[in-house]
């Protein structure tokens, strides 16, 4: 990976289970931004990542702060930064998905009605993982967790869309197995003003029930059977990021059984639960096609 840069602020050594998802998104997007960075982070796994106090495996200034309160925080440090002139500084809210589609969604959603000049990064594993595998408004129709243990019966909230109806300069969505792409986004993300939102994917073997080693195979999955879609909004224009674009065409995406059985977390499924939710999905990308077609989500 020639275009990646050497240096790592996330460190070796640190606190993650083998195979996360979420610190290797961590990683890519810390070298992105750079050293010039400065991180708050709700309660959430990568609160546990970066090891106990006083000793840090993330290499840039860092605030840990209360559930709901991340993207508050980050907007007071950016008013802080403003008020010495400071205007080369990226300030990163790091959330899980418990932090932002439900515990921390008002503060998200009020530093983007003041177009607060942050990027705000959900770390999506699809549940509370730091705290016993519990269901969120992440995780997705079927899976099993703790507190959904017959599977859960609701579909998730789409996250992306609720902050592109924000009107925010830049909202994308990633994965990690898809490493260039995710870097280039936020490299995307750091140029402009403005609040951006990058929701990126991240596959956790211990809460969705598959071999550690199967990270990238199975985010490259979610991407390829048409179940986690990969788009940039920039100023309002909707696009299909590369992955993705093909699969317009129906025939080139993978069942999304494949995908299903990959992971034990959807063990609890019947073959009629999976054909159910390929209508859903295929109706989805339906209103994709639309996206793709006006060029606009709105």
């Amino acid at each position: 990976m020639a275009w990646l840069p050497r240096e790592k602020y996330l460190l070796p050594g640190n606190a993650a289970c083998a195979g996360c998802g979420v610190a290797l998104a961590e990683k890519i997007v810390l070298k992105a931004l750079g050293k010039k960075t400065i991180m708050t982070i709700p309660a959430s796994c990568s609160s546990v990542i970066q090891g106990p106090f006083p000793k840090s495996a993330v290499k840039v200034p860092l605030l840990n702060i209360a559930f709901a309160a991340a993207a508050a925080a980050a907007s007071g440090i950016r008013a802080a930064l403003e008020k010495q002139g400071k205007e080369d500084v990226n300030v990163l809210v790091w959330a899980g998905d418990g932090g932002t589609y439900d515990i921390g969604i008002q503060a998200l959603s009020g530093a983007a009605e003041r177009r607060t000049n942050i990027i705000y990064v959900c770390a999506n594993n699809q549940m509370y993982s730091n705290t016993g595998i519990q269901r969120s408004g992440a995780t997705p129709y079927g899976a099993w967790t703790t507190t959904t243990w017959t599977g859960k019966k609701e579909p998730p909230k789409n996250m992306p869309l609720i902050m592109a109806a924000h009107g925010i300069p830049y909202v994308a969505t990633a994965c990690v197995a898809y490493p260039k792409d995710l870097f280039d986004k936020v490299k995307k993300a750091a140029s402009m003003p403005g609040t951006k939102y990058i929701d990126i994917l991240c596959p956790c073997p211990v809460g969705w029930r598959f071999p550690s080693d199967m990270t990238v195979e199975v985010g490259r999955l979610a991407v390829q059977t048409g179940a986690w879609v990969l788009f940039e909004v920039e100023n309002g224009v909707f696009k299909l990021s590369p992955p993705s674009k093909p699969l317009l065409n129906k025939s080139k995406r993978k069942p999304l059984k494949e995908y299903l059985r990959a992971q034990g977390r959807f063990r609890t499924m019947s073959d009629e639960e999976i054909e159910a939710e390929q209508r859903r999905l295929d109706e989805w990308w339906e209103t994709i096609k639309k996206f793709e077609e006006i060029g606009r989500i709105f």
